[in-house]
């Protein structure tokens, strides 16, 4: 395994701790916040990008935009199970 391999590994499993660290935070906010967060993650899972079905053909220069709304989806995910919703 290269170096550039380990450092890949690394941050990946750094940011997978972020998130599980988020998730965990917003999982146990009050009703109130917990609906906010849900509603801020859903509003930016999907691009709206004027296509009929966002995302589906990637335009150049979008993959932060669809790897950060694959994150959204991933973090809200993740709130649910650890609020016990999903």
């Amino acid at each position: 395994m290269g170096g550039s391999d380990t450092y890949l590994q690394a941050l990946e499993g750094r940011l997978l701790a972020q998130r599980r660290v988020l998730a965990r935070l917003l999982a146990h906010g009050t009703a109130s916040e917990w609906q906010d967060a849900t509603d801020w993650l859903a509003d930016r899972q999907i691009l709206h990008d004027g296509q009929e079905d966002p995302g589906a053909v990637p335009a150049e220069g979008m993959a932060q935009e669809l790897a950060m709304a694959a994150e959204f989806r991933e973090l809200a995910e993740l709130a649910r199970r650890d609020r016990g919703q999903g």
